[in-house]
């Protein structure tokens, strides 16, 4: 006696009528939409991580260049007050200032001195750059300040 293989049945009229019915309901491409708001969110977050490290880069760029100003304006006593009496001073705001932007100006910064008197000189510097991936957001540069303090001392 032989017997016959059993046959599968195929799909159902049920299932080819469901697929054919979702053809019909126009989801195709929706996956498509994830897709691209997914890659938008990721290059969005990329924008975050690699801009916020550059920012936290040019800020210490930016006090780096305060402390090296702040150096440069009180290595330039005043001659004259150094004769007369022994003491050391650094020049008056407006010379202070120059020197300072003429040093931070070489880095690509600009500097003022917020204070200068006896031998104490305090610099701000302002540093602005141009972010990379949030450009597409809108947002055209980053401004960030750095100040530093520094103190002319005679040496004996």
């Amino acid at each position: 006696m032989t017997t016959t293989p059993a046959v599968r049945p195929g799909p159902g009229p049920w299932l080819l009528r469901r697929l054919r019915a979702a053809r019909r309901r126009g989801d195709e491409g929706s996956g498509a939409l994830y897709l691209i708001f997914g890659a938008m969110l990721c290059l969005l977050l990329a924008g975050f991580v690699v801009d916020g490290g550059l920012a936290i880069h040019q800020r210490e760029r930016a006090a780096d260049i305060a402390e090296q100003a702040a150096r440069y304006a009180a290595n330039q006593v005043d001659p004259a007050a150094l004769r007369a009496n022994g003491t050391v001073s650094v020049p008056a705001n407006p010379a202070c200032t120059g020197y300072a932007n003429d040093f931070a100006s070489r880095s690509g910064a600009t500097a003022s001195c917020t204070s200068a008197g006896g031998n104490t000189v305090t610099v701000q510097v302002q540093l602005t750059y141009e972010p990379i991936l949030l450009r597409l957001l809108g947002q055209a540069s980053i401004t960030v300040r750095a100040s530093a303090t520094a103190q002319a001392v005679q040496e004996q």
